[in-house]
């Protein structure tokens, strides 16, 4: 298959795979994360176009938060990949890519390819702002936290293990993953498109705490 065929059929995998999805992981989800990743490598001028745009599409694929196990995502990903009989080296690089997407309590990759940059920065953009906003409202309903619960104090530091099994809310969210992420990302498109969205959700924020207090 040349490459268009192969984001074709990579496409049509990812919507059945997560057409059912309601945590904010769906295919709407992908489609930006997409879009905005193969933005930046266009204003970046950096990075293989075709890995990032595969990345992109397959990069919530192994996510343990979408699967029973990190084991059975990976399956997932590595048998999707086998099945369209890519160059060894090129199943490799797309893996490695999706592999430092996730944020896993804020544990920074290292030595990031540019690829890779790009893919990570798409993704967290997709969680700030108004659809971060949305998305982590979603999130948490689904996966039956509260929306805010003030006796639950926001974590500072945590294992990966903590971060996905810990007892938090949608509110202490913001603060243990969001508002940081506008400083962490790879490049300058990211970083100029991140600082309305971060204001966007400090607006929320001071709104929400007025609202629930309240304040008329």
């Amino acid at each position: 298959m040349n490459e268009k065929a192969l984001i074709h059929t990579t496409e049509m995998f990812v919507k059945k795979a997560l057409e059912s999805d309601s945590t904010g992981h769906d295919w709407y989800h992908i489609r930006r994360v997409r879009n905005q990743a193969l933005y930046i490598c266009e204003k970046e001028k950096i990075g293989n176009k075709f890995i990032i745009e595969m990345a992109a599409l397959l990069h919530d694929i192994p996510d343990d938060k979408l699967n029973s196990s990190k084991e059975e995502g990976e399956q997932r990903l590595n048998h999707f990949l086998g099945s369209l009989e890519l160059a060894e080296g090129l199943s490799r690089e797309i893996i490695a890519v999706i592999a430092s997407v996730s944020y896993k309590g804020g544990g920074q990759v290292h030595d990031l390819s540019d690829e890779a940059k790009v893919v990570q920065d798409a993704d967290r953009l997709d969680a700030i702002g108004a659809m971060g906003i949305a998305r982590t409202f979603a999130y948490g309903g689904a996966k039956g936290q509260p929306m805010y619960d003030p006796s639950l104090a926001v974590r500072e530091r945590m294992t990966e293990k903590e971060y996905r099994d810990g007892k938090s809310s949608s509110i202490n969210h913001f603060y243990e993953k969001l508002l940081k992420l506008k400083d962490l990302l790879n490049t300058n498109t990211a970083r100029e498109i991140a600082e309305s969205r971060n204001r966007i959700m400090e607006e929320f924020l001071a709104e929400f705490y007025k609202e629930w207090k309240g304040q008329l």
